[in-house]
């Protein structure tokens, strides 16, 4: 896969055509792009549109970053989401708002908005497990990610609905491989480049260029990008099941449950986090005006379907009672397919006909029937072949085959139980002998049904020790008071980041925070009141990052900050961004309104640093100079200026 050419974006830029934000989408982008606005400014731009209010505080509340009860204000919703998510909010938003029709005859835009939305929803949810992202900024990533589609069919209408109905075609070539042929771009690098422009960091829209073909993505294994990828990959088979007809949802479970194993994702916490994406799709449906789906629970889904139970009869005339089963009668000649399936479906059972090896062998991978009878002279593929390529597939292992002859050899019916045959049966029919063979089939067919219950419970256990286990490592890095990471997390992550930024010859920067006079507080208004003024000064903070940055608590007062790919510069203004914050917060505890400042040590990795302990010591040394100054402020050693 090629990327756009920066120069031929440029291009599609000129036209005025692709898709942009307008209104209060683009006040909020361009005030959000000034180093110089205020939380307040934001939240003064945001309450002039009451719908992107109710949207932003449904997002803040979906996201649980940290937040212990409901977010009900404006500003609430702006520290607890951040800046970087509240902008791609506004982004994608505005999108949906302003291009929900078009011109392009062949391109659904309320599938792809529909597709859009539960694709954000899942997104959410998934990087919640993964730490692949911050919710909240996943949520934008998973609105957009398929936002080149919309760009091509606003600039080339005609073209790419011909392109839409080619693709369409039985045999039709892929729509990336048309795109490129016609436009010299694809859609996947369109919606990179559009994500980049907006200020989107590489670390989402390299995974999003990637997501339809990740095979040729070349992220290392357990970096946040491959995390993200996978992600990605996920949530779009989710959404395409939530979008697929009735009868093809069951069809693509499997696929859904291999892409889950692969970001260790057990089958029941997989299907209940489909089941609350559904949920939540819904919601943000009614709020957005954009079509959704009912949905059945996903534990249905990915079950086969059970064999129905009768209310009495017998298998044909001996069989335990109230059993049916699925049988697949597969013979060449008509009449015999004729006979059984009347001996068979008059004593209760589901009935399917082949008349051909090959046939029944595609028909079985489908409709999984627990017994079959087979003749063993068909054209095409006989019996004993069909028997053997069964065998091979998982679903085939567990069919219980009935071969029906007119050879009576030993070495031929040798042959047929090494192939895999559990039985035969000579012609002609005995419809006695029939019937017992067939309860002798039965009683196999309930022993694996008892042993594939035991395996799902044995499963169903595993799956919740699993979960069980991962909150315990969830909680054991997180620290319980701000639900920020903790002090283990974050000398793990800062040595990540070190080896990362080694390998790529990146920049690195941390720094150390301290809430200035917190014993003070303490000792004059309790802990109580302490524990207050952290939780909400830890919510400033946060809102000061950039959606790359890694915010720890150490301990006590103490705060941690990784900020990747980040040089001095960039640090000191992320840091004044935070310090304001906290400056500007009024901490309402303990019926009492307090205000808060915190000190600030910066540092950059440079060539003097020998590991990840030499820049945290750095960071420290700079802590402690931004106290010696006064407090309220920042400093870096290595910087001769001080803020």
């Amino acid at each position: 896969m090629n990327r756009i050419d920066l120069a031929k974006f440029e291009q599609l830029k000129a036209t005025g055509d692709l898709p942009s934000p307008k209104g209060v989408a683009l006040a909020i982008i361009r005030l959000t792009q000034r180093d110089d606005a205020s939380l307040n400014d934001l939240a003064h731009v945001v309450k002039s549109d009451p719908a992107f209010v109710g949207r932003l505080i449904k997002a803040a509340n979906s996201a649980s970053v940290g937040s212990r009860r409901p977010i009900a204000s404006i500003q609430d919703a702006l520290i607890v989401l951040g800046v970087p998510a509240v902008r791609s909010m506004a982004l994608g938003f505005s999108l949906l708002s302003g291009y929900n029709t078009g011109s392009c005859r062949n391109f659904d835009y309320i599938h792809f908005w529909s597709h859009s939305l539960v694709f954000a929803v899942a997104l959410q949810a998934l990087v919640k497990r993964t730490r692949a992202a911050a919710p909240d900024e996943a949520f934008s990533v998973g609105l957009l990610a398929h936002i080149g589609e919309l760009a091509l069919a606003t600039i080339f209408p005609s073209d790419f609905s011909r392109l839409l109905a080619l693709s369409k075609e039985a045999g039709g070539k892929p729509l990336m491989e048309l795109e490129q042929a016609t436009f010299v771009m694809t859609h996947a690098g369109v919606t990179a480049a559009m994500m980049e422009d907006w200020g989107l960091p590489k670390v989402f829209a390299d995974p999003v260029y990637y997501h339809e073909h990740p095979e040729l993505a070349d992220f290392a294994e357990g970096s946040r990008q491959h995390a993200m990828l996978w992600s990605l990959v996920l949530a779009g088979h989710i959404a395409d099941i939530c979008l697929a007809a009735d009868n093809e949802r069951r069809a693509m479970m499997p696929q859904l449950l291999r892409l889950g194993s692969k970001l260790s994702i057990g089958v029941d916490a997989l299907t209940a986090l489909c089941d609350q994406v559904a949920r939540e799709w819904k919601e943000w449906g009614d709020m957005l005006d954009v079509k959704t789906n009912e949905l059945p629970p996903f534990e249905d889904l990915s079950k086969p379907p059970p064999a129905p139970q009768l209310q009495g009869g017998e298998l044909l005339s001996g069989g335990e009672a109230g059993y049916r089963m699925r049988i697949m009668v597969v013979d060449d000649d008509a009449s015999m397919r004729t006979i059984l399936k009347a001996m068979l479906s008059g004593a209760g059972h589901e009935v399917a006909e082949a008349s051909n090896g090959q046939q029944a062998f595609e028909m079985a991978l489908d409709l999984r029937p627990q017994i079959m009878i087979v003749d063993w002279m068909m054209p095409e593929m006989d019996g004993i072949e069909l028997t053997r390529s069964l065998r091979q597939t998982k679903i085939g292992r567990g069919v219980y085959v009935l071969i029906l002859t007119g050879l009576e050899e030993d070495d031929k019916l040798v042959e047929a139980f090494e192939a895999g045959v559990d039985d035969f049966m000579t012609k002609p029919l005995k419809p006695r002998l029939l019937a017992a063979r067939l309860r002798a089939g039965q009683r196999v067919v309930k022993l694996q049904q008892e042993i594939e219950r035991d395996r799902e419970e044995i499963r169903h256990f595993a799956a919740e020790l699993a979960v069980t286990n991962r909150r315990l490592q969830e909680a054991a890095l997180t620290d319980a008071l701000t639900g920020f990471p903790n002090r283990r997390y974050a000398m793990e992550r800062v040595e990540q980041e070190w080896a990362a930024c080694t390998r790529s010859k990146r920049p690195l920067s941390a720094m150390m925070i301290d809430v200035d006079h917190f014993k003070k507080i303490n000792d004059s208004n309790g802990h109580d009141v302490g524990d207050a003024v952290l939780r909400q000064a830890a919510l400033a903070l946060k809102g000061g990052l950039r959606v790359q940055d890694v915010i720890c608590r150490m301990g006590g007062d103490e705060f941690m900050v990784i900020c990747p790919d980040t040089e001095l510069p960039a640090a000191l203004v992320c840091a004044e961004r935070m310090r304001k914050a906290v400056e500007n917060l009024l901490i309402a505890a303990g019926g009492a309104q307090l205000h808060s400042s915190v000190s600030i040590g910066v540092a950059v990795r440079d060539d003097t640093m020998g590991n990840a302990d030499a820049l945290i010591k750095c960071a420290d040394q700079s802590l402690y100079l931004a106290k010696q100054r006064g407090r309220n402020r920042l400093a870096a050693v290595q910087h001769t200026r001080v803020a």
